[in-house]
């Protein structure tokens, strides 16, 4: 009987130390294009979104279509929705990029419309008895305790982006995606189990670094103690905390 070869490579065994050694460049480059298509990809949704959620709360009859539509988006199918976009951007990582950011608006629309429409009507009758503005009230008090809400629905969309970042390997643009791809075809199992577990570690770190993003932006929510005031010196006190934020 043939004695197995030592090389883990040659066992093609799913945790293999040789693979992390002999392909640390390959995977330094995936993860690096991974992370850029997902960084890319949710800021642009981001940037279209806010808009979004802006007019679907200022005028009401809007917001039937506005999260309409996003929904919509949301339920194509993603070999669906690169098809779509194939003729406008061909082969490219912008298709990637294009397609992840209308996937991520769903959930950053009705996130961010949440957290506007959750602001205490104290906090927006004391803001207007102090002076604001509609623009000031909408900067400075309305979108700062709108943050937490629309934190959450852009962290569950990037978690969300890690993991459709891969399906871009079929246009030869998915970071980890590429090495999972093509694992499965050639049975690479330490690939293969390499690449999902570096999927898995970059939500993660892209989650906590969300998580404590959130905490620096919101520092009256950690400075309560006790049970909340009532009132209107307690929407007061929501406006000046809101307008001290670093």
């Amino acid at each position: 009987m043939t004695a197995p070869p030592d090389d883990c490579l040659a066992r093609n065994d799913w945790i293999c130390g040789d693979y992390l050694s002999t392909r640390r460049r390959i995977l330094l480059d995936a993860v690096l294009e991974h992370v850029q298509l997902t960084v890319v990809s949710v800021l642009l949704g981001l940037v279209i979104a806010l808009p979004l959620a802006l007019l679907a709360r200022r005028r009401r009859w809007t917001v039937g279509p506005v999260l309409g539509i996003t929904t919509v988006l949301y339920t194509i199918p993603s070999l669906a929705m690169f098809s779509l976009l194939l003729p406008l951007y061909g082969l490219s990582a912008t298709l990637v990029v294009a397609g992840l950011a209308l996937y991520s608006l769903t959930l950053l629309v009705r996130n961010i419309l949440a957290g506007l429409e959750g602001v205490p009507a104290e906090a927006k009758d004391a803001a207007r008895g102090m002076g604001y503005g509609p623009t000031r009230q909408l900067l400075t008090v309305e979108l700062p305790l709108a943050l937490p809400a629309a934190m959450a629905g852009l962290r569950i969309a990037t978690v969300s982006a890690v993991a459709l970042t891969t399906v871009g390997a079929i246009v030869g643009h998915g970071g980890l995606g590429n090495l999972i791809y093509a694992g499965m075809n050639s049975f690479f199992k330490a690939q293969v189990l390499t690449a999902s577990v570096l999927c898995v570690l970059i939500a993660v770190v892209f989650d906590l670094l969300l998580l404590g993003a959130e905490r620096l932006l919101t520092p009256w929510r950690r400075a309560r103690t006790g049970r909340p005031a009532r009132g209107r010196g307690a929407g007061a006190r929501r406006v000046a905390a809101a307008g001290r934020r670093p």
